[in-house]
């Protein structure tokens, strides 16, 4: 259930709500946008563009052909899980030029899911690399694209080069339960790797 901001109007009520930041991160057109809109109670806030001739010097548009904007500066969501517990979802954006964003939304970040698409897996490894070397725990959640082969979780793990630590998961980021399903395996995650530090 969502509750609407004026229900937060009590300054006392407002001290006792806590906030979750969670990053939705991964390599140019592997779904970001489209998980944050399934799964976010509000219309979700986007920074997309059209993508244009200038930008195909630049843009590998191999896998995606189809695709025709793509987020410039973040996506951002919301999920009212009761009064007192709000997680706030922020999408990266996927292009190479637009990652010094990346720093400032990974600020007060928990945790992050790593989106992959199995049919460009190496789009991968610098969203890994940028958790890692953070310390940041984040899952990888391989989007099952139509047409596009199905890998076991293994499979996926194997050729990212992941700990075993590190939870995959396959999912449809157009299926609200799907991508709920992938933000509660990383607050899991989130939760085993607070315990063991």
């Amino acid at each position: 259930m969502a509750y609407a901001i004026s229900e937060y109007a009590d300054p006392d009520r407002l001290n006792t709500v806590q906030t979750i930041k969670l990053l939705i991160a991964g390599g140019f057109g592997v779904g970001k946008t489209t998980l944050v809109g399934a799964v976010s109670e509000i219309a979700p806030l986007r920074t997309e563009e059209r993508l244009s001739e200038i930008g195909t010097a630049v843009d590998d548009l191999t896998g995606v052909e189809g695709k025709s904007t793509t987020t410039v500066a973040l996506d951002f969501g919301r999920i009212t899980i009761n009064p007192e517990l709000v997680v706030y979802l922020f999408g990266t954006p996927g292009q190479d030029r637009f990652w010094f964003v990346w720093k400032e939304l990974s600020v007060g970040a928990i945790g992050a899911v790593v989106l992959a698409d199995t049919r460009r897996l190496p789009e991968s490894f610098a969203a890994v690399d940028y958790f890692e070397s953070r310390g940041i725990p984040f899952v990888v959640a391989a989007n099952c694209f139509d047409g596009a082969e199905i890998y076991a979780e293994d499979e996926i793990r194997g050729a990212l080069d992941l700990s075993a630590d590190i939870p995959v998961q396959l999912c449809d980021a157009r299926n609200r339960e799907s991508a709920k399903n992938v933000l509660v395996r990383l607050l899991e995650h989130i939760q085993a790797t607070a315990a063991v530090r």
